[in-house]
């Protein structure tokens, strides 16, 4: 099978187009937390580092994040796949719906 390569400047139009796509992404849903803060000790429990948490955020992830992604750019898209019954998963469900995604798959 031989691979096309494409130069930016062939592609780019492309782009124009985007918003009138819509795109069904399925596959594994996550949110990624991300915590930051400062490590002002080791515990003496276990070698970790215990950190002062300055601030923690949340952000779609894996095919969720693809959704993020489409949509950044204009496009439409529908996500299916599998998120739990609690807090996370209504989050999933919310962010996807505020990007103008369908997360009911």
């Amino acid at each position: 099978m031989k691979i096309r390569k494409y130069d930016r400047q062939e592609l780019l139009p492309a782009l124009d187009f985007f918003p009138e796509a819509r795109v069904l992404v399925v596959g594994d849903v996550m949110m990624d937390q991300f915590i930051w803060g400062r490590v002002g000790r080791i515990s003496p429990e276990a070698p970790v580092p215990v950190v002062d948490v300055d601030r923690e955020e949340f952000l779609l992830g894996g095919a969720a994040n693809v959704v993020r992604n489409i949509a950044s750019l204009g496009g439409g898209c529908d996500l299916v796949g599998v998120v739990g019954d609690d807090q996370m998963g209504r989050r999933v469900i919310r962010d996807v719906a505020e990007l103008g995604g369908d997360a009911a798959g």
